[in-house]
């Protein structure tokens, strides 16, 4: 049973060293330096990830040095159907928990009428767009020479495709499990060079507010710590927007989909009024936003854009 925990925890100390780690990468000398790595995985593969009673992820753990967490089973994501993992510990350490991790999740696929498993496969990793120009390199030489080593493809997302308030780009690695690695392995390498990229570790993620966190006990009380984007306090504060009838489409989206990713990115409670019931003396739909002021204001903004974009075109 998954825990309740509120947020991404800090370990309060760096997993210990593995004896004889197996340096992969170009830069050894930075194996011991702490840094995280951020991958997607689909909400039922992530079941096996965590193991009955959380016993895989707590083995993966014990393997790699690494701390191994995941957001809740129903945090996106956004625009995917699919939550975050996240590993951290020294390069080594997290580069053995993320061959663990990836390994379990290839082994998961179903062998279709007795078809052979294409080995070549996809990892989503998701890294900070402030990053990613450095793994691209000048002309995109960087990227050129990753993807010429570890013989996978790797393609980073366009800047322009992100949804509003997003800093995070996909950076997908196309390949054999080892020609991942060995990319994930040079991707992670390089983000570390930047101080500034493991320090980054502590920065919430706007849109997962509350992640799954191994050091819990399963199935016990949730932990302490504050919510991410601070809606853990003022939870009753609400306002009511009036939004064009013909316009209400668009805010909710197919399926509901535009309105999930904006309640999930701003951390507000979204709810639109019934056809025909009106702001007084308009014939604007009532769109009623709970949460703390800044999940309020976050979500204000995001279905403000989204009408303003539908006017402009």
């Amino acid at each position: 049973m998954e825990s309740n925990e509120s947020s991404y925890v800090s370990s309060p100390e760096l997993p210990r060293k593995r004896s004889s780690p197996q340096p992969k990468s170009p830069t050894s000398d930075s194996l011991e330096k702490s840094t995280y790595v951020r991958f997607l995985v689909s909400n039922a593969a992530a079941g096996s990830v965590i193991g009955k009673g959380g016993a895989t992820i707590t083995d993966f753990q014990s393997q790699s040095g690494a701390r191994i967490q995941l957001s809740r089973n129903n945090e996106f994501f956004p625009g995917t159907s699919d939550r975050v993992i996240m590993i951290s510990g020294s390069i080594d350490d997290t580069l053995k928990a993320v061959e663990l991790v990836l390994n379990k999740l290839m082994s998961e696929v179903p062998v279709e009428n007795g078809n052979e498993v294409d080995p070549r496969s996809k990892v989503r990793l998701i890294v900070p767009n402030s990053f990613c120009g450095g793994i691209i390199g000048k002309g995109g030489v960087t990227i050129k020479s990753f993807i010429e080593e570890s013989q996978a493809t790797i393609k980073i997302s366009s800047q322009d495709d992100n949804y509003y308030g997003l800093n995070d780009r996909l950076v997908t690695v196309t390949g054999k499990l080892d020609e991942q690695i060995r990319a994930i392995d040079l991707i992670l390498s390089k983000l570390s060079e930047d101080s500034h990229y493991p320090q980054s570790i502590n920065t919430p993620f706007s849109y997962s507010a509350a992640p799954y966190n191994n050091t819990m006990n399963y199935g016990g009380p949730a932990g302490g710590g504050a919510k991410f984007n601070n809606i853990k306090d003022d939870q009753s504060n609400s306002m009511t927007l009036g939004i064009a009838d013909d316009h209400i489409g668009l805010v909710v989206g197919r399926g509901g989909r535009n309105i999930m990713e904006i309640s999930q990115a701003s951390g507000a409670r979204i709810k639109i009024s019934d056809r025909g019931d009106f702001m007084s003396g308009t014939t604007d739909r009532k769109v009623t936003i709970t949460g703390s002021q800044r999940a309020i204001q976050a979500a204000e903004s995001m279905i403000r854009q989204k009408v303003a974009y539908a006017s402009e075109n």
